[in-house]
C-alpha cells in the first residue's frame, strides 16, 4: 500500500508547477516498484520562498525535492553541501535531506543531457556545438559539453552578460573547449542546441536562425512539451538529425532516483 504514515515523501518545486512532469513520472515508479513513496508537486510565491523553504525542512518526512524554475540558485544557497556539478552552477536541482537534517544539492540537467546524446549515438568530442541559453539548465550543459569534449562552443542568450560569463567560467574549467558568446547562429556548426523555453508555445519565434541549418547538423531541444517543438519540425524539413527534449528526463530520472535512493538499498 502506497500513501501510509511510514510512505516516504518527495517533492517537486516550481512556479508555475502546472507544466511539471517528474511527480507523475516518480509516482507510476513507486507504483510499478511497490514502493510506500509519494511524490507531491510544491508551489510558493517567490516572495514567500524563504518561509516555504522553512516548512519543508521542519517537514521531517520530506527525503528530497526535485527543483525546478525559478528556484534552482535559491535552493542550492539553502544546502550545507552540494555535488561540484551544483556547486560550479550555483544552481541545484535534486536535493536531499542529510542525516542532520541540513539538504544536499546536485543538478541533473547537464547529466540527463549528455547521457541523451550518447544514448541516441550523437557525437559530442571534437564537435563545434551552438548552444542558445545561459540561464540554469544552459549553464549545467555547457559545463558538460565541454566536459565531454566538445571542440567548440558558440554561446549565446538574450542577457549577454550572463553568456560571458558563463563563457568565462566554462572556460577556465575546460581550457580545451573554444567557448565564445556570439549570434544564434548555427553556421559551421555540427551540432545546435535550444536550452531555453522558447518553443513551449505556439506563438514563440524560433530560437535561432534556422536558415542557416545544413542536412549534416543535429538539432536538440531540450523542451519536453511539446515533443516536437517548431524548432525540431524545421530542422526535419531541412533533413538534419534531431533529439527530442524527454530523453533527457528519462536519464535524469535515472540518476535522480539513485540519488534519493528511492529503494532505501543500504539503509537503515
Amino acid at each position: 500500500m502506497r500513501g501510509t504514515g511510514k510512505a516516504n515523501v518527495f517533492g517537486m518545486l516550481a512556479h508555475p508547477i502546472e507544466h511539471t512532469k517528474s511527480p507523475g513520472i516518480f509516482n507510476e515508479i513507486f507504483e510499478q516498484s511497490g514502493l510506500d513513496s509519494l511524490m507531491v508537486p510544491l508551489t510558493c510565491r517567490p516572495d514567500d520562498f524563504d518561509t516555504f523553504w522553512a516548512g519543508i525542512t521542519a517537514a521531517e518526512n520530506i527525503r528530497g525535492l526535485i527543483i525546478s524554475v525559478p528556484y534552482k540558485t535559491a535552493v542550492y544557497h539553502k544546502c550545507s553541501g552540494a555535488h561540484d556539478r551544483a556547486a560550479r552552477v550555483q544552481s541545484a536541482n535534486s536535493v536531499r535531506r542529510q542525516a542532520d537534517g541540513t539538504w544536499y544539492a546536485d543538478n541533473f540537467d547537464g547529466v540527463g543531457f549528455i547521457d541523451a546524446l550518447k544514448a541516441g549515438a550523437h557525437q559530442i568530442a571534437g564537435q563545434r556545438i551552438l548552444q542558445v541559453g545561459a540561464g540554469g539548465a544552459g549553464a549545467s550543459l555547457a559545463y558538460c559539453l565541454a566536459e565531454a569534449g566538445a571542440a567548440e562552443i558558440r554561446l549565446t542568450d538574450i542577457d549577454t552578460g550572463r553568456a560571458e560569463q558563463l563563457a568565462s567560467l566554462v572556460a577556465k574549467a575546460f581550457p580545451g573547449t573554444r567557448i565564445a558568446v556570439g549570434a544564434p547562429d548555427p553556421s559551421g556548426m555540427h551540432m545546435a542546441i535550444n536550452a531555453t523555453p522558447v518553443g513551449m508555445r505556439a506563438s514563440d519565434p524560433l530560437p535561432m536562425d534556422a536558415s542557416k541549418l545544413t542536412p549534416d547538423m543535429t538539432v536538440v531541444d531540450i523542451i519536453m512539451e511539446p515533443a516536437k517543438t517548431a524548432l525540431l519540425r524545421a530542422a526535419r524539413e531541412i533533413g538534419c538529425r534531431v533529439q527530442p527534449g524527454r530523453p533527457m528526463m528519462d536519464f535524469q530520472v535515472q540518476a535522480m532516483s539513485e540519488f534519493f535512493n528511492i529503494e532505501r538499498r543500504g539503509a537503515a
